[in-house]
């Protein structure tokens, strides 16, 4: 199982979101995401969100909070992804003109939902910016959404 992180970084009514496209075998080349990555060995959730923004942005994040957790059976390689959501208002810094990932883009959070994504990234992202904490599941067959189950949370 792979353990990785994905950070949606906010200001105001903006998102910051990556255009993958710079490494050749890139499951998600094409694709908008967030910030993150893998979790190096004895890295917490949390310092891994913060190192992988920061190598992807230039940003430096001052708060994190927690949107979810995911798991996606077999999404690449029979390799089963789990992943901890967050989003980020809180942060400083310059942004990197060239992202290693690919390209860097203030979008308008309302047309996020637009812009070519995974499929559970539309359920998820929606989940994300209505500030709904969820544990959820999702099953893709290829680039195809076949199943997902969630479950919400309150504090």
């Amino acid at each position: 199982m792979k353990m990785s992180t994905l950070v949606y970084l906010q200001r105001g009514d903006e998102t910051l979101m990556l255009l993958r496209g710079k490494k050749k075998q890139d499951i998600h080349k094409g694709k908008w995401n967030g910030l993150g990555g893998k979790m190096e060995l004895g890295e917490s959730p949390e310092e891994c969100a913060i190192r992988e923004v920061y190598e992807e942005s230039g940003l430096q994040v001052k708060k994190l909070q927690i949107a979810g957790i995911m798991t996606f059976p077999h999404f690449a390689d029979g390799i089963d992804w789990f992943i901890y959501a967050y989003t980020c208002r809180e942060f400083e810094g310059e942004m990197m003109k060239e992202s290693p990932e690919g390209e860097l883009h203030w979008i308008k959070t309302k047309d996020v939902p637009t812009l070519n994504l995974w499929e559970g990234d539309r359920l998820f992202l929606k989940w994300i910016f209505e500030e709904q904490f969820f544990s959820a599941k999702f099953l893709y067959e290829g680039e195809r959404l076949k199943d997902y189950k969630v479950e919400f949370y309150s504090f």
